[in-house]
């Protein structure tokens, strides 16, 4: 099994390449915002706890992130491994999500960081608000603020990455196919 991170800021890329990467490598595309949306969909009883918690305005603890995480990856069978859109976020999840997974005799093979200017972050939202019509992805602002928490509170999470020794820089900058092709010579010299 291989376990690949897809990082990088707001508007980087990473939703559009993990869901390519997982079909092209047999990975489950793991992104923890459409788990959650889909747990409380189903109703399920982790489900029904993250409604309780949302609905109050509080994010969602770590460790239930970790345990949603984890019945994913208990429960998956026919795939060579997954790839974690998006996740983790912060230090602490990226230490949860490592003990998590030494729990199953799997690791962290593959940190994929996608490198993209503030400038080039701003013009992909923007057009991508006109396609999704996300308020959101149409305020520089809000934008602005996005890529400032991402600095602050993610990047961070680089640090871990390099300590573990997995982490692999990719330009983010092109066509959507050119980056695809930088990102699967990286994955080629893990598997």
């Amino acid at each position: 099994m291989i376990n690949v991170l897809m990082f990088g800021p707001p508007g980087s890329g990473k939703g559009t390449q993990s869901v390519t990467l997982a079909e092209k490598y047999n990975l489950l595309h793991l992104s923890t915002g459409d788990m959650l949306r889909a747990e409380i969909a189903a109703g399920t009883e982790l489900g029904q706890r993250m409604e309780a918690i949302m609905s109050s305005g509080e994010l969602v603890p770590d460790e239930v992130v970790i345990e949603m995480i984890a019945h994913r990856i208990d429960t998956t069978t026919g795939k060579a491994g997954f790839i974690f859109d998006g996740f983790p976020r912060t230090v602490a999840q990226a230490e949860e999500l490592q003990t998590m997974l030494q729990e199953r005799n799997m690791k962290i093979d593959l940190m994929l960081v996608l490198e993209v200017n503030d400038a080039e972050l701003m013009d992909r939202m923007k057009k991508r608000a006109l396609v999704s019509g996300r308020a959101d992805d149409a305020d520089e602002s809000i934008i602005n603020n996005r890529i400032a928490v991402y600095r602050s509170k993610t990047e961070p999470v680089l640090e871990f990455g390099h300590k573990a020794g997995v982490v692999s820089i990719v330009d983010g900058v092109g066509s959507i196919d050119d980056i695809f092709a930088r990102l699967c010579t990286h994955i080629e010299r893990v598997i």
